[in-house]
């Protein structure tokens, strides 16, 4: 008797092991994308400060955007919790703060504002998408480049740097589930960002 019960206890214990790591998607997580102010160099003022440097020491930084640092974090909670550490960085060399959160969109973001008030449980991830910033998507020539080689900039394009700028916003209405076309200008793709019926007011 004591035989046959250990043993489907030792395969029971060994079960879980094969779908905890299939449940472990490195997809699976919040983003953070701090877009830098025009007239500052974001990579440099944060990693050039210590505070903030070791705020951001455990995270994979990238640029995705010129002049953009984006990081990954656990939970919509704890990307809200970065952003107040940082706050007074944010306040002088950030100009939009943003983060996605896959319970809300895989593709969309979410204002700092609009991922507070997630966070906070004041807005469910249904009802945040109504009001939106649309950013172009423009992409950084070698020409572009190079102009920025010269000015010391290390967020040219050319040799591993973003291929992308983002440009002029539009804020519009998601009407009947869609969003009305970006027309500013001609640009190769949009980012979306969900933000509050404040901020697009």
């Amino acid at each position: 008797m004591n035989r046959n019960v250990s043993r489907p206890t030792t395969q029971a214990v060994g079960k879980p092991k094969p779908t905890l790591r299939r449940r472990t998607h490195h997809s699976i997580v919040t983003r953070v994308c701090l877009l830098g102010e025009a007239e500052s160099t974001l990579q440099y003022e944060l990693l050039s400060r210590e505070t903030a440097r070791e705020a951001l020491a455990t995270y994979d930084l990238t640029r995705p955007f010129e002049n953009a640092i984006a990081l990954r974090t656990v939970s919509v909670g704890a990307a809200v919790s970065l952003l107040n550490d940082l706050d007074w960085y944010l306040t002088r060399f950030v100009d939009e703060a943003l983060v996605q959160e896959p319970s809300v969109s895989d593709t969309e973001w979410l204002s700092r504002s609009l991922a507070t008030q997630l966070r906070n449980g004041d807005v469910e991830p249904a009802e945040t998408a109504e009001f939106c910033k649309v950013y172009g998507l423009e992409r950084i020539d070698a020409a572009d480049g190079d102009a920025d080689d010269a000015d010391g900039s290390d967020d040219a394009a050319p040799a591993g740097g973003p291929p992308y700028r983002l440009v002029e916003p539009l804020y519009v209405r998601r009407t009947g589930g869609e969003l009305p076309a970006y027309d500013l200008r001609d640009v190769e793709d949009t980012l979306v960002v969900r933000v509050t019926e404040a901020e697009f007011a």
